[in-house]
């Protein structure tokens, strides 16, 4: 009888198959993980990788170089104890040099060159940008996690607890979101001046200065709105799958809920909008530098160097160029690295 039609089980349907007939039937693929498919995806982008190597170059050069940089940002150059103020070394042009360098360097003595020159008091100018390009960079970075982590945890609350919660916590942000950006940074960082000021003299934070600690304030009571409106959308719409009914069926708490499951999915837009908002915390810190209301003198940030070079803009035009291609290299290699990280990151945009 033919063995279609036969009651009895075959036994040599059931061999356990062999590595070799394993690797022809099936296809198989090396195990993986959303973060790391997501970083595969980001290097083939070329744009987003160069952006992210020109982020990385930037923030180790200021990092490295004031370790072993002769000049300091705030040493003026031609001022000698018990000596007159040597004028020479006032707005000096690139590579030049004032008269007692000049005098080493005839007696066969090395002289670190001014690669940027000098400014109106005699600072090296190369140090300083290298310095306004860490400050920047700092409080672009530090903005962006004071607003993450106020976003995170006002958009989680307002999308997981709903009802009432939601309604009051949505409307103070829309009130917020309403309220004219450039104007209130403007009147919060002119008030938080003068009152942190006197209060931080004689603590660890005056070095710092009132300017940058107001400039965090700002940071963390306007711009978080957008970070809890996209996260509170994402718990939103994550909130009624199977997991995490099932979690709440088991008795787990809100907290947990939302700490083990909801946040996690919510990754890819945490990663993005940071991302994004870093490059914005740095144009505000650069536009209120430039207007008076950012770090402390003798501190340099690329803003407050833009706006010392406004008074010597037609005879060292340099000045005003070179922080103004610093901020705007590093304001589009950000924004430019966080759209290769959406693109990457977020499944919508998956091919």
């Amino acid at each position: 009888m033919d063995k279609k039609f036969s009651m009895h089980v075959d036994v040599d349907a059931f061999i356990p198959a062999s590595a070799e007939e394993k690797e022809y039937m099936v296809q198989m693929r090396p195990s993986s993980t959303f973060f790391r498919d997501g970083v595969k995806r980001l290097l083939k982008n070329r744009v987003a990788t160069v952006s992210m190597i020109i982020i990385v170059l930037i923030t180790l050069s200021s990092i490295i170089i004031p370790l072993f940089w002769p000049y300091s940002y705030d040493s003026m150059l031609g001022v000698r104890p018990g000596r007159p103020v040597d004028p020479s070394y006032n707005n000096l042009a690139p590579f030049t040099y004032g008269k007692t360098e000049l005098k080493k360097i005839d007696a066969g003595e090395k002289v670190f060159p001014h690669i940027f020159g000098t400014d109106a008091a005699g600072r090296d100018y190369f140090i300083r940008v290298v310095y306004g390009t860490r400050i920047s960079l700092a409080v672009g970075f530090f903005a962006s996690i004071i607003v993450l982590i106020i976003g995170m945890t006002v958009g989680s609350i307002a999308g997981y607890c709903g009802g009432k919660v939601d309604l009051i916590i949505m409307r103070i942000v829309d009130i917020i979101y309403s309220l004219p950006d450039m104007l209130l940074v403007i009147l919060l960082a002119s008030v938080l001046k003068m009152t942190l000021g006197p209060a931080l003299e004689g603590t660890a934070l005056e070095k710092i200065g009132s300017n940058i600690i107001s400039l965090f304030i700002v940071f963390g009571v306007l711009y978080w709105v957008s970070m809890s409106r996209l996260i509170r959308g994402q718990i939103l719409s994550l909130r009624e799958q199977e997991y995490v009914l099932a979690s709440r069926a088991a008795g787990a708490k809100g907290s947990w809920v939302i700490r083990k499951h909801l946040l996690p999915n919510c990754i890819s837009v945490v990663i993005i909008s940071t991302a994004l908002q870093i490059p914005n915390a740095i144009f505000t810190e650069s536009y209120l530098s430039f207007l008076g209301l950012g770090v402390n003198a003798p501190m340099p940030s690329l803003g407050s160097l833009a706006s010392d070079a406004l008074n010597g803009l037609s005879s060292y035009p340099f000045r005003m160029v070179i922080p103004a291609v610093v901020i705007s290299l590093i304001v589009l290699s950000l924004n430019l690295f966080g759209d290769g990280l959406r693109d990457a990151f977020d499944p919508k945009l998956r091919n």
